[in-house]
Order: structure tokens, then sequence, then C-alpha cells
């Protein structure tokens, strides 16, 4: 029963989405009408308020984090850390507080990744920026670092039930950007080309 619990919390604190609630802060328009209609970071930042941006990133982030920390905080069995972090990423995708129309987890899934092994969260990171900085495409940076990330779980020989985890988030994310691969094949995907 406890661990019902568990997975519930996760999957409410999951469901926070920090870009509406600090859009709605700082009087900005509800992301959800915006741009990629994302209520996530980057469709936050262009609305031109960084700062905004900058805290959905952390909120986003942390909440993936605290989930997980907590678990392991309490030393709760590794299969069920493993179901805590997929479901606090269900949460931000299927919040039951906006109609279960949420982001698409990629600082959520960061959080996540960082609490099940820093260096992987780097190295993932490090990607994801890297793949960005040469595109300028958030998609497919978060497209191609979410592909990675079991890999590199598994070389860096994390849990487990953290590797199926990190598997199972990473297939969420890719399903979650169909849409925006289907754009990239286009050539009509919205990036970041002429921002500095």
């Amino acid at each position: 029963m406890m661990n019902v619990i568990y997975l519930l919390f996760s999957y409410l604190i999951g469901a926070i989405s920090f870009g509406i609630v600090i859009s709605h802060i700082f009087s900005l328009p509800d992301p959800r009408t915006i741009g990629s209609k994302n209520p996530g970071a980057t469709n936050v930042l262009r609305t031109g308020k960084k700062i905004a941006a900058l805290l959905t990133l952390l909120g986003d982030s942390l909440k993936g984090a605290l989930t997980v920390g907590l678990a392991q905080y309490f030393e709760l069995p590794p299969p069920i850390v493993g179901l805590i972090a997929i479901a606090t990423l269900i949460g931000h995708v299927f919040p039951i507080y906006y109609g279960f129309k949420g982001g698409r987890g990629v600082a959520t899934a960061a959080g996540i990744l960082f609490m099940f092994s820093w260096v992987m969260g780097l190295i993932v990171l490090a990607i994801w920026l890297g793949v960005f900085f040469i595109w300028r495409y958030s998609s497919l940076a978060a497209i191609i670092a979410a592909s990675l990330s079991p890999v590199i779980g598994f070389f860096y020989k994390i849990d487990f039930y953290e590797l199926i985890a990190t598997s199972i988030i990473a297939l969420i994310l890719i399903l979650r950007h169909i849409e925006n691969i289907k754009r990239l094949i286009d050539g009509t995907e919205s990036g970041f080309k002429d921002k500095k």
C-alpha cells in the first residue's frame, strides 16, 4: 500500500507544470497557447522572458530529482525507485491538473537521470548542449540525448532497474517528439537559428 502512495505522490508532483505556473506569476501568455503550445522551458523562452524560462527549466528538472532523491534517501527497493521515476515523468506528460495535456518531459527526465548517476546526467546534458549549439533545434537535441541515455547508463553500470527506467523514459521522450521528428524531416521544425 505504501508503494502505491509513493507512486501516486510522485505522479502528482510530476504533474505540476512549472511552465504554466511561472508564466502565470510573470503575467506571460499561457505557453499552451503560443509557439509549439508545449508548457516547457523552450516554449516559455519564446516569450522573451529568459528568467521565466530558466525558472521553468529548474522547476521541471528539480521535481524529477526530488521524487527520485526522496526514494533513494528512504532506501526504497530499486524496482520502486525505477517506477517512481517513470511515474514522475508520466505525471509531467499527462498531468491530471491540466486535462492530461502536458509537456514533453525533457527537463524532468534530466533531473531523474542526474539522480540515477550524476556522471550520466552530465554526459547526457553535454550531448544535448552539443547538438543544440550545432543545429539549433532543442527537439533534435532532446531526441539524440534521450536515445543515447540508456547506452550511457549501461556503460556507467547504473542499477539494473534504473537502466530499465532510463530506457522507458527515453522511449517516452522519443514518442513525445514524433511530431517534431516529422517536422525535422520536412524541414519545417521551429528552431533557434536566428537567435543569439
